[in-house]
């Protein structure tokens, strides 16, 4: 029997994003709820966040999220950790790209970057529900979809960004700018906005795309104005929790 080809589109993927556009919405889910991550798609944003660190991802829900969307957006899956397990676990899922939390050097960074690639490049495993499904063909040129990111987010993050910046392979930076607050302390605001200018800087100077966690749609918009690659629009949690606030407080004496 003559075997049916795959008239599929490939999947998204971060570089044609960001070739195609300069300031792209993103959307952060958190909540474990496929769902909604398929209402909140009714918005089309350019690019969705998949949230396993401090999310409620398991991982057959993550294999079903990205292949329901990965043809209509690139997904980034932000990992629990730095380690070949949970950087393949996201990749072998579908995703366009890995998001290193808690980057502080450059060899972190080349750290992550070889767990996104198959060897000779890197030290990820073949294996996987999708991957094998596509073939060994395809894994060998994977290389040339996946984008590895890592979050600035300490203060030791933004004193090596530009060694980190200038690792080879590395996609783009991120800014998480919660857990760079609590890193700094109690300090002006100002500090953290040389530190994200600082950081968005050394993007620039190795010509890489760079994002910023922005908590409301007045902080995306003002981030997007300042340069930055891609925003975060907004967050199931804050969507969800926002909603239930406006409904219910409109009842109230």
């Amino acid at each position: 029997m003559q075997k049916i080809p795959d008239v599929r589109p490939a999947p998204q993927s971060m570089q044609k994003a960001f070739a195609e556009k300069r300031a792209l919405s993103c959307v952060w889910f958190a909540m474990g709820s496929t769902p909604l991550v398929e209402i909140g798609m009714t918005a089309e944003p350019d690019l969705i966040v998949i949230d396993r660190q401090h999310g409620l991802w398991e991982r057959t829900a993550l294999e079903a999220v990205i292949g329901q969307v990965r043809y209509q957006v690139p997904v980034i899956v932000r990992v629990g950790e730095n380690s070949g397990q949970a950087i393949a676990e996201a990749l072998d899922a579908g995703a366009a790209s890995a998001l290193v939390p808690l980057v502080e050097s450059a060899d972190e960074a080349r750290r992550a970057v070889s767990f996104g690639r198959y060897p000779p490049f890197g030290q990820r495993s073949a294996g996987g529900v999708r991957p094998l499904i596509a073939g060994m063909a395809a894994m060998k040129n994977d290389g040339g979809r996946i984008s590895i990111g890592v979050m600035i987010e300490t203060v030791a993050g933004v004193e090596q960004v530009e060694a980190i910046a200038a690792v080879e392979g590395l996609g783009y930076l991120f800014i998480g700018t919660g857990d760079l607050s609590l890193s700094r302390g109690d300090v002006a605001p100002d500090v953290i906005e040389q530190d994200c200018a600082r950081i968005l800087k050394a993007a620039r100077a190795n010509h890489l795309p760079c994002g910023i966690y922005t908590g409301s749609t007045q902080d995306a918009l003002a981030a997007r104005a300042l340069g930055f690659d891609f925003v975060v629009a907004a967050s199931d949690i804050e969507v969800v929790r926002a909603g239930f606030d406006q409904a219910v407080s409109a009842l109230k004496d």
